[in-house]
């Protein structure tokens, strides 16, 4: 699955120039004008990245806090493009991973695309999600206990289906990871999303006895997606 990112301009030469880096690398960009549709996608799905032309898209300097205030996207990759109004200092106290002034020049851009790239890569190993159909139980904060459906998951977090509405305090996830020697996976972690029976959860802390064991499970998923996609 390709890196996915936003790029928030109203400029044509700002998007015919990332556009095409962005293709030459693999990279998906989805392309906004506008802020209130730029937060609007943000709002509902994880993205790998953003370029933010700040000071040319009305709004554009004031996205970065909403994003971030996004529980799907509070560690992208940011770049803010930046021409006159914000300083390249400003840009980095205000959160920016990268920062490029105007006017642009290939080089410069195809470079910072490079140092960008493998972080990006990072962040969409954490969120990118393995199929997978175990049985989950979830501790809620009443202390109560609910089974539950794995459908994906993920370094970050898991999709399930649960029969019952979830409460938006940090509940526990807890089920059997698989292996020669099973061993308990337990986690705690909070609602993202949820539509209809199927919910989007995030970790906020796995307990250490098991995280050596759920990375060395995503790594045979991840082996076999490779296989799948490569073999015969």
């Amino acid at each position: 699955m390709s890196l996915e990112c936003l790029l928030l301009t109203q400029d044509a030469y700002l998007l015919k120039a990332v556009k095409a880096i962005c293709n030459k690398a693999g990279v998906e960009l989805l392309m906004r004008k506008d802020v209130a549709s730029a937060s609007e996608l943000s709002a509902r799905r994880h993205l790998d990245g953003f370029f933010i032309d700040c000071d040319d898209v009305p709004g554009g300097i004031e996205i970065l806090n909403g994003i971030r205030r996004k529980r799907a996207n509070r560690r992208p990759v940011v770049i803010l493009v930046v021409n006159g109004r914000t300083s390249i200092g400003e840009a980095f106290e205000l959160g920016a991973n990268f920062v490029i002034s105007k006017p642009l020049e290939d080089g410069r851009l195809l470079t910072l695309l490079d140092l960008a790239l493998p972080k990006m890569e990072r962040e969409h190993r954490r969120y990118f999600r393995y199929p997978a159909t175990l049985s989950v139980e979830l501790d809620l904060p009443s202390g109560e206990s609910h089974p539950a459906k794995m459908s994906n998951i993920s370094e970050g977090g898991l999709a399930i289906r649960v029969s019952m509405p979830l409460p938006e305090e940090a509940l526990y996830v807890q089920f059997d990871l698989p292996g020669t020697k099973p061993e308990k996976f337990r986690a705690r972690a909070v609602v993202v999303w949820s539509c209809n029976s199927i919910a989007g959860l995030q970790f906020v802390h796995i307990e250490l006895g098991c995280r050596d064991n759920f990375q060395a499970w995503l790594n045979s998923l991840e082996a076999q997606s490779h296989f799948k996609a490569f073999g015969p």
